[in-house]
């Protein structure tokens, strides 16, 4: 799966799209998937350092989201379904990673219950582990049960 590809699944843009590349993809099963840092990158505006903890698990949800949605692609969040992040346990940050590095992402269906998915998965930099996620949590659900209804006004 190429970046395009990607785009066609996922609803994020630039900058916050975190997903290169699928290397692998076995439907409703597994996913592996490439994030190349660059320097160029907005978050490393004032010099180098580590990639962001909250942009490395980001990263990693988005290859989750691209495993679930996969099969069913819907860029819209407007229209269609729209997947949810429920919820994460067994985070572990074990390293970090900064520019030049590529994130190698893993992915796993651990349970598939038609709208709800559970999965795992690891990232990994040169074969070194840097995050493992024991569970993460995404919904399927439809948009328009999404939409505060027109008479509800602003949103309380």
């Amino acid at each position: 799966m190429d970046f395009e590809a990607i785009r066609a699944v996922l609803p994020h843009r630039f900058p916050m799209l975190l997903v290169d590349q699928v290397a692998e993809l076995e439907p409703g099963r597994s996913l592996t998937a490439l994030k190349a840092l660059s320097g160029n990158e907005p978050w490393y505006r004032d010099g180098g350092g580590a990639y962001p903890t909250v942009l490395l698990i980001e990263s990693w949800c988005q290859a989750a989201g691209v495993l679930v949605a996969s099969e069913k692609p819907n860029p819209s969040v407007l229209e269609g379904e729209v997947m949810l992040f429920g919820g994460m346990s067994g985070v572990e940050i074990h390293g970090d990673a900064g520019p030049g590095d590529v994130l190698v992402h893993r992915v796993e269906i651990l349970r598939d219950l038609g709208d709800t998915v559970l999965c795992n998965g690891t990232t990994t930099v040169d074969g070194r582990a840097v995050l493992t996620v024991d569970r993460i949590i995404m919904a399927m659900r439809p948009a328009a049960e999404l939409a505060p209804a027109e008479d509800e006004g602003a949103l309380r």
